[in-house]
């Protein structure tokens, strides 16, 4: 017997971080959506405890065992189908999905929502990201409205049928930005106004015209993020862009794969939006 589930990857446009010493209400407000690619965790009987990822290392791994307190053997696997350290909300993906399999090939008869609280307790013991988890709740685009864990903070989801073309130019480190003091002050401050202004009208076109203008306003973009999102906005077929909060990655909307297509960007990646959120399979 085997039990496998899919989280889907999540890209922030635009966020506030919203501290708290205790962990489950650690996080941060913030908008953005999910994709039809994630992460698939597959548990399946084994003799020993073993583990199979296709890219990445075990740590976040290690982190949800460690506080799930599992010392049964069986063996994980698995499928991270989106670039690691590049804003795709990975490591989220990868706790969740593993917390949710467990919960289900072991019978611990966990709410999915104390299945969440877990993964982003992992989340924030690793200072791999604060909202990614809730979010992976949710459908579509997303926006966290209170901050914190599953069953503490909360979401709204608004779902659209659109295609996502991204382009990533490597990692950022998160840790780097979210515990710096000078980052965490700026992205608060312009994360909060946008935050208010999108909550009065969530349109598609308010959140991609927000998350370009967060990105630019508190000095995150790089060079080569922000050249591609002149060249993505240069095509009348695009409706929007920006960069992906934390990673070196742009991402663009279209409601055409042909837009995309069209495009003279190498490796640019394609997918949609994803409005079906978590999947047991």
């Amino acid at each position: 017997m085997c039990n496998s589930v899919f989280v889907p990857g999540h890209i922030t446009g635009f966020f506030s971080i919203e501290n708290h010493e205790i962990s489950l209400k650690n996080g941060s407000c913030g908008a953005g959506f999910l994709l039809s690619e994630g992460v698939r965790t597959t548990i399946s009987p084994a003799d020993k405890l073993t583990v199979d990822v296709n890219r990445g290392d075990e740590t976040v791994i290690d982190e949800v065992l460690g506080i799930m307190d599992i010392e049964t053997d069986f063996r994980i696997s698995q499928d991270i189908q989106l670039p690691i350290g590049a804003g795709f909300g990975t490591s989220a993906a990868s706790a969740l999905s593993l917390t949710l399999a467990l919960n289900e090939f072991l019978n611990l008869g966990y709410s999915q929502e104390l299945c969440g609280q877990i993964a982003h307790m992992a989340e924030v013991n690793l200072s791999a990201g604060l909202g990614d988890v809730i979010a992976q709740t949710g459908k579509g685009l997303v926006l966290r409205t209170q901050p914190g864990a599953p069953g503490i903070g909360e979401i709204k989801s608004y779902e659209h049928e659109v295609f996502v073309g991204y382009k990533t130019f490597g990692k950022i480190k998160t840790a780097d930005i979210i515990q710096d003091p000078h980052h965490k002050r700026i992205i608060s401050e312009v994360g909060g106004k946008y935050l208010n202004m999108f909550e009065g009208e969530p349109t598609l076109e308010n959140f991609l015209s927000f998350s370009n203008r967060f990105s630019h306003e508190t000095n995150l973009m790089t060079d080569e993020v922000e050249n591609t999102i002149e060249y993505f906005d240069s095509s009348s077929d695009i409706l929007g862009s920006s960069m992906a909060m934390l990673g070196n990655t742009v991402f663009a909307f279209a409601y055409n794969e042909d837009a995309f297509k069209d495009l003279d960007i190498e490796d640019l990646h394609i997918c949609i939006l994803n409005n079906n959120g978590i999947v047991y399979d």
